[in-house]
């Protein structure tokens, strides 16, 4: 019964998550396959299942955080994506969501915190 006591008290605060190392070491991995994929021209390397799953958690999160926060969440170090690369994935991501350009541009110009 004690055990189940720190385990519940754990996840309420009282002793911090291994969660979040976990996390980091798992993006951490991804990204390091990825650069390294990229470094070697092999995209396909990752295979197109592990970069649904992985993008789609991201994307999750960052539209939650953004929903939560409102604009300031800045989705990737200036300088880090370039302006292709962003508006391929961007295209992708509005096709998977079968959105058009006028949906877009109505939450384009939405202003912060309005749902």
């Amino acid at each position: 019964m004690a055990r189940s006591v720190q385990r519940k008290s754990a996840k309420r605060g009282g002793e911090p998550s291994r969660a979040p190392a976990r996390t980091a070491a798992t993006s951490a991995a991804f990204c390091a396959a990825a650069r390294d994929a990229l470094k070697r021209g092999e995209p396909d390397a990752i295979s197109d299942k592990t970069l649904q799953q992985v993008l789609s958690a991201a994307v999750k999160v960052y539209a939650a955080k953004v929903e939560r926060r409102g604009h300031d969440v800045v989705p990737f170090p200036q300088a880090t994506v370039t302006a292709t690369e962003t508006v391929v994935t961007a295209c992708g991501m509005i096709r998977a969501a079968d959105l058009n350009m006028f949906d877009v541009a109505i939450w384009f110009h939405r202003p912060p915190g309005i749902d």
